[in-house]
């Protein structure tokens, strides 16, 4: 059984929003490398947004010391398709671009998904990672509505690898598949596919440990894990009770318990350090049904908790989870991950605040009505169509500018030191930029010191 260690990237992204720095990484990354995991994920997802934004870390540098250090366990990333790392389509210069550089610099893997399950938004990726030499983990979102049967899973699996996928992966984002319908679902895959099949869930109901033992006894070829002290909750399932649930069957995985003592170790300390910041709230630990009703993954209760707390409205967070089950069908049954998460429960709230539905209408939900997105898995709802939009004919242009990254490259000038900086700052226009002046900056007065220590050699 093949084992993805999550422990770099989603485990904290789930559990602590993504803070844990290069820095905390370092003292493991060869002990990580070493005990023999199918996988490491370590970038991608919401990493490389939180590297410039709250860090002060450039997220390619990051890569380049993964790889340095990690040399015979594969790098594994998470992209979100035609939106990159981003929460908008761009054009296909810049995801070209993109996947190169990621490959470039140490990625091996990519898992790619689409929020909508849209395939068009994912083709690109898969070709272009495997020109570039990489792994293209293709993915199908995982939920739960009226259009979302197993055979309409396994018609997305068939597709993919029609495309040239290497690989499958389940994506359970919100901890929603039980462990029977898991067992039917790889089942029904195995049949149809030849691809190695990938499970990725989410421990927010409770049920994830399960659903991956049915998945594996129906021949799941590999799994998703995070070391104990930052398992549970909203992150994965603990690393160290499936390898020894599968220790000694037909499922052994070859990893040795006590290999994980050290660096279990390590990111215990981390986690007492990210409870005693505040960073890790014991919240996002605990175990909520309510998951299963409403769908809401674990990275969107914080986001919607936020807004309700700053509208003084945190007494109405029934309601607005009541409320997103119904935006999401008007919508087309979106799977909830992200931009969709953000675009449904951000309605979700204005519905209930208003006082009436749909009465303040965001930009991210019109381009998401208007097709910009994509596809929806269902029809959107022809009411909600014509309220979001109006009556008039909406144009979906979709930006082609082949000039793109050499615009980008004159716009921010002076401050790019490397090609990928262009990349940074298309994916995250003002948030790269203030990165780059803080990145000038320290680079200036690291050389105003040395200038000084030459003078004071001079004068010796």
């Amino acid at each position: 059984m093949r084992i993805t260690e999550t422990v770099l990237r989603d485990a904290h992204q789930s559990l602590v929003a993504t803070r844990m720095t290069t820095e905390e990484m370092l003292p493991v990354l060869e002990e990580l490398d070493s005990i023999g995991y199918y996988s490491l994920e370590a970038w991608g997802g919401a990493t490389f947004d939180s590297c410039l934004r709250f860090l002060d870390e450039d997220p390619w540098e990051r890569l380049r010391i993964l790889k340095k250090r990690i040399k015979n366990t594969k790098l594994q990333m998470l992209l979100r398709g035609q939106n990159l790392l981003g929460y908008k389509p761009y054009p296909p210069a810049v995801v070209e671009s993109f996947i190169g550089r990621s490959i470039s610099n140490g990625i091996d893997i990519i898992r790619i998904f689409d929020a909508l399950n849209d395939l068009n938004n994912v083709e690109p990726a898969i070709r272009l990672t495997k020109r570039e030499g990489g792994h293209a983990q293709a993915s199908v979102s995982y939920t739960v509505s009226p259009v979302h049967t197993i055979e309409y899973f396994v018609s997305l699996a068939k597709q993919l690898e029609q495309m040239g996928a290497d690989s499958l992966c389940i994506k359970d984002m919100a901890g929603l598949l039980t462990p029977y319908a898991a067992f039917d679902l790889v089942s029904a895959l195995k049949k149809n596919i030849s691809l190695p099949i990938q499970l990725h869930s989410h421990y927010s109901s409770g049920l994830a440990s399960m659903t991956y033992l049915k998945a594996i006894e129906a021949g799941v070829d590999g799994v998703d894990t995070a070391l104990s002290p930052l398992s549970l909750g909203t992150s994965q399932p603990p690393t160290e009770s499936i390898i020894k649930t599968l220790e000694g069957s037909p499922y052994d995985t070859g990893i040795s318990l006590t290999s994980l003592n050290g660096v279990a170790e390590h990111f215990r300390k981390l986690r007492e350090k990210y409870l005693d910041s505040k960073l890790l709230e014991p919240k996002a630990l605990e175990v909520d049904i309510n998951a299963l009703i409403y769908q809401i993954p674990g990275g969107m209760v914080s986001n919607l908790i936020s807004q309700l707390r700053g509208q003084n409205a945190l007494e109405r967070w029934t309601e607005v989870c009541e409320e997103i089950p119904r935006v999401r069908e008007d919508l087309g049954f979106p799977p909830l991950v992200t931009p969709t998460s953000q675009i449904v429960g951000t309605q979700a709230v204005l519905n209930v605040l208003m006082g009436e539905r749909y009465k303040m209408i965001t930009k991210e939900t019109k381009s998401l009505v208007a097709g910009e997105y994509g596809r929806t898995p269902a029809p959107i709802k022809e009411d909600i169509r014509k309220k979001v939009l109006g009556e008039g004919e909406w144009k979906v242009v979709i930006q082609s500018n082949s000039n793109i990254l050499e615009e980008a490259a004159q716009e921010i000038g002076p401050l790019m030191i490397q090609e990928e900086d262009v990349l940074s700052y298309l994916l995250f226009p003002d948030v790269a930029r203030n990165f780059f002046l803080a990145r000038q900056k320290k680079i200036t007065q690291s050389r105003f010191i040395d200038i000084e220590k030459e003078e004071d050699y001079c004068l010796i």
